[in-house]
């Protein structure tokens, strides 16, 4: 992937700065998505041909891999790598922030008040869990 700058942040955004690839992982991190169907049912609603073209990305900029469905041959089964996973906090920082200055759901609002009491520790256990998942 060809990168516009030397800049850390610019870089960064060269991969997960678009309108749909942090919303891809933030499906397989919270909300336990990770079929091309499962994405598609999104509340967002991507097109297929952007969902397509995200996956790909993501796996050739190693965030997500690909294999064989654990239940059915015909589906592809999408996970994080470590590099992926790592996103996490940024994605909870994104909640915070979203949370504060954003209109949010009741739900998102609510989840972000647990996350601002004790960030550190809810972090770290989801980090766990998904590196336990991830085996």
């Amino acid at each position: 992937m060809k990168q516009r700058s030397d800049c850390p942040i610019s870089s960064a955004l060269d991969i997960i700065g678009d309108k749909w690839s942090l919303l891809i992982v933030r499906d397989i991190m919270m909300n336990g998505k990770n079929t091309y169907n499962e994405f598609l049912k999104s509340a967002e609603k991507i097109a297929t041909n952007v969902l397509a073209d995200r996956l790909v990305m993501l796996e050739s900029t190693g965030i997500i891999t690909k294999e064989e469905h654990p239940d059915s041959k015909a589906k592809i089964y999408y996970k994080l790598t470590e590099k992926g996973i790592d996103l996490l906090p940024i994605i909870i920082e994104l909640t915070l922030w979203a949370d504060e200055y954003l209109p949010v759901s009741k739900a998102a609002f609510a989840y972000g008040k647990v996350l601002k009491k004790d960030k550190e520790s809810i972090t770290k256990q989801m980090m766990a869990a998904l590196k336990k998942a991830n085996k």
